[in-house]
């Protein structure tokens, strides 16, 4: 229960602006780029986090010890809606602690809608995230920008983050996906068993359940031939009953090579 005792400690979020945050010797400091606009009027910009020589900082399910980063953007203007690409995240082991994330500079893209077409989004990013060295601290980030260009040619950078987000499940040639559920003393046991071609080295599988209320644990994988298969625990964080919709399940395949994201699952 630890994992979800930090989660409910660093509830915050990402607003929106493009100036950059700057504070001499902090481990972490951050701007918004601001991007370019879409012919379907959304606009594509980025939150580009700097962190100092040795300083990591953690991805959406970051591990049972690292701290999930969350996003207010209540401060904005003409802001409709926002979506967030993720890139490919590094997988970290020290001491024998696996965590999840990005060393050096992070560049996450984000896709506005405004909520009046045409007219400038103010964005204001109101960041709780957790960076690490030989310790873990929780860093807030208040960033702004207008998002007023007109222009439609990309940014080179925010393009790259783009192209190494995660393939998805048809891009990586993934057959089937099926999970299986078995009570436990404290919750469910999980078994996703995918039918996928090798993502390279020794790959990870992250479930994330996609509900409300729910703690997922690291997972054990090993892989057969096209045959991938991860297990690990379910349980409730406020202490209710589990009802899982695989339909809803997010299960990420990180390798060396590449990483695969597979929306939902089948009964196994």
């Amino acid at each position: 229960m630890m994992k979800s005792l930090i989660s409910a400690l660093f509830l915050g979020l990402l607003a929106v602006p493009a100036t950059a945050q700057a504070q001499s010797g902090a481990p972490v400091t951050g701007e918004i780029l601001t991007g370019w606009q879409q012919a379907d009027g959304t606009r594509v910009a980025a939150i580009k986090l700097t962190l100092a020589p040795g300083w990591k900082t953690y991805w959406r399910s970051p591990g049972d010890n690292g701290i999930p980063p969350h996003f207010d953007w209540s401060g904005s203007s003409n802001l409709g809606g926002v979506g967030i690409t993720w890139p490919a995240p590094s997988v970290f082991r020290t001491g024998g602690v696996r965590t999840i994330g990005y060393a050096n500079e992070l560049i996450l893209p984000i896709t506005i809608a405004p909520r009046s077409s045409g007219k400038p989004v103010t964005l204001h990013a109101d960041l709780d995230i957790g960076v690490c060295s030989d310790i873990c601290v929780p860093q807030q980030l208040s960033l702004r920008a207008t998002l007023d260009t007109t222009s439609r040619n990309p940014t080179p950078s925010i393009a790259a983050a783009l192209a190494a987000r995660a393939y998805s499940a048809s891009e990586a040639g993934v057959k089937s996906a099926t999970c299986s559920l078995r009570p436990t003393a404290n919750g469910l046991e999980i078994e996703t068993r995918l039918n996928v071609p090798s993502a390279g080295g020794r790959e990870v599988v992250v479930i994330e359940p996609g509900q409300p209320n729910m703690w997922m644990s690291e997972t054990d994988s090993s892989r057969n031939g096209r045959h991938l298969t991860a297990i690990g625990d379910l349980s409730s964080t406020n202490g209710g009953a589990l009802a899982i919709d695989r339909s809803a399940i997010l299960i990420t395949v990180l390798g060396e090579k590449h990483a695969v994201e597979i929306q939902g699952c089948t009964p196994g």
